[in-house]
């Protein structure tokens, strides 16, 4: 830390932040300095598929952050993971390569009055750093840094599942990323070789680490954005304030600063930074800089709901992983080939359809799971079952992100508010009845499915949102907490080029920038978001 001033600050080597210092770096012209509050990747379980099992609730991995209680959950608190390593949540995800719907993005151009966000203009951005495992075609890019493969495994009940979901009136897909991704199959996953393959190895290692102009600080907790008045009234984000665990140090930025950070960490620094809701703000005992009710609202995340059949006639890992025997087999064919349980994605089938005939597109998406367990975490069940997850793609209800402090270190009070709303609760009561219209279908019949949890006593749409509260989970895909929006909304944190209102010099480019949940993983939108934004910054510099 010897040298503390930059032409580029990029605040997080996450998912989008990664990328940013790899685009910045291309000019030697120009030098960038990259702030990670996690470590280095080099945690053996982040590159075996599986294992995010032992990075989710891992402080060397995971923030370890927690719900608030929640009354659309009956009261509950969940798990929030976030990845605290360098290539972020990428590092400890469900590896799903996964884009969402054009209807999406040509949304996110209404919201924003900018038709640089409609379909046909970001796919060129999805493309850019694809390497897609067919080569390149209209819709997918070859060559990129972003390795896209199929999974290296199958199970006979899942694609018994996939043939009940087509005798549903759900179609085929082999390809989920093509503006519509109506269907049923299996996932495409961010793997190479049956290694997990995350933003680090993609954007970071080898390439900017030999670049002389970039610079990476780990372990460092960036704890307040630096804003000055300039000679005409208006302000700038100069620099930030660096705890590294045993002073503060201060790095100045000439042009820009770049917050990537997260839906939660985001919206958390800018509130400690004077920057968000002036009440709260001045409640914590912070000095209001900028007045931008939006900071920390919009919270949008996808509740899955887990639905658990018993099987019979059928190898699931709930039987092949409870023996030493079936446990040394897992090992060896991962061992010698790359391949078997060791290499799945927590999800290998998807599927995406409708709750009811009413709506015009896919508002459903499927995770399916040739297991079965309580609670992400916990023992696996000894019988053979799958588990069928399904969330609401487009979900009404929003949350909030919110300092407790003006501590740095204490974590914020998320507050998702799932099931808040009643549209909410009737797709999560009708996503359960598909779900079982699925699981009635003459392809499964041979494994007798038992509808085990959540039970076929609940049947009315109370009784079936009541239970969702009971039973559904987070998927971990927080997004909204600082979007983006027209001139003229007042709860737009953002303009349509990231930019933070009101303060020069400062963009936000996280999945927190996104005005509405995409219809899918989020991991993907948030790299394409940070390729169109590192254009721009790169633009803004000539």
């Amino acid at each position: 830390m010897s040298d503390t001033t930059f032409d580029y600050i990029v605040i997080g080597g996450g998912t989008a932040g990664a990328l940013m210092c790899n685009r910045l770096t291309r000019s030697k012209q120009q030098r960038t300095l990259l702030i990670e509050a996690g470590r280095k990747d080099d945690y053996h379980w982040i590159h075996i598929p599986v294992g995010y099992l032992y990075c989710i609730g891992n402080p060397r991995t995971d923030w370890l952050y927690s719900t608030e209680p929640d009354a659309g959950l009956n009261g509950r608190t969940l798990r929030y993971p976030r990845g605290k390593t360098l290539g972020g949540c990428s590092s400890i995800n469900g590896m799903i390569y996964m884009r969402g719907q054009s209807r999406d993005y040509e949304n996110w151009a209404a919201l924003t009055g900018d038709d640089t966000w409609r379909w046909n203009n970001v796919l060129p951005a999805f493309r850019q750093h694809e390497d897609y495992y067919l080569g390149a075609d209209e819709m997918h890019g070859a060559g990129g840094e972003w390795r896209v493969e199929k999974q290296r495994l199958r199970w006979d009940i899942l694609d018994a599942f996939a043939q009940a979901a087509q005798e549903a009136g759900i179609p085929h897909s082999s390809d989920f990323n093509r503006g519509s991704n109506e269907g049923v199959g299996y996932f495409q996953v961010n793997q190479k070789d049956g290694w997990r393959w995350n933003t680090a190895k993609a954007f970071l290692r080898p390439t900017c680490y030999g670049r002389p102009n970039f610079e990476m600080w780990v372990n460092a907790h960036v704890t307040k954005l630096i804003v000055e008045t300039q000679a005409d009234g208006s302000r700038r984000c100069t620099g930030v304030q660096v705890w590294d665990g045993h002073e503060m140090v201060t790095a100045h930025a000439t042009r820009e600063v770049l917050l990537c950070a997260g839906s939660i960490g985001s919206p958390q620094l800018l509130q400690l930074s004077g920057i968000g809701p002036a009440d709260l703000l001045r409640q914590h005992g912070i000095e209001v800089v900028a007045d931008l009710p939006g900071v920390g609202a919009n919270l949008q995340d996808h509740l899955q709901i887990r639905a658990v059949y018993k099987i019979k006639d059928a190898p699931t890992l709930n039987v092949l992983a409870s023996s030493l025997y079936g446990k040394a087999k897992i090992g060896m064919e991962y061992l010698f080939k790359r391949s078997g349980p060791m290499s799945m994605a927590p999800s290998q089938l998807g599927a995406f359809t409708r709750s009811s005939p009413e709506h015009e597109w896919p508002n459903l998406e499927y995770h399916v799971q040739p297991l079965s367990l309580d609670a992400f975490g916990e023992p696996l069940h000894s019988f053979p079952a799958f588990t069928a997850s399904v969330c609401n793609l487009n979900p009404t209800s929003r949350g909030t992100v919110r300092i407790k402090s003006g501590k740095f270190s204490d974590a914020p009070a998320i507050a998702p508010n799932y099931l808040s709303t009643d549209e909410d609760r009737k797709v999560a009561a009708d996503s359960l009845r598909v779900t079982r219209r699925i699981a009635a279908q003459p392809a499964l019949a041979r494994y007798a499915p038992e509808e085990w949890k959540p039970g076929v006593q609940y049947q009315s749409d109370e009784e079936l949102a009541r239970l969702a509260g009971d039973i559904a989970t987070t998927i971990f895909h927080p997004v909204g907490t600082t979007r983006m929006g027209a001139d003229g909304d007042p709860m737009a944190v953002l303009d349509s080029r990231l930019r933070v209102r009101g303060i020069q010099g400062l963009r936000v480019v996280d999945a927190g920038a996104m005005p509405t949940i995409t219809s899918g993983n989020t991991n993907s939108p948030t790299l394409m978001m940070a390729e169109k934004a590192a254009g721009w910054v790169r633009e803004a510099a000539v």
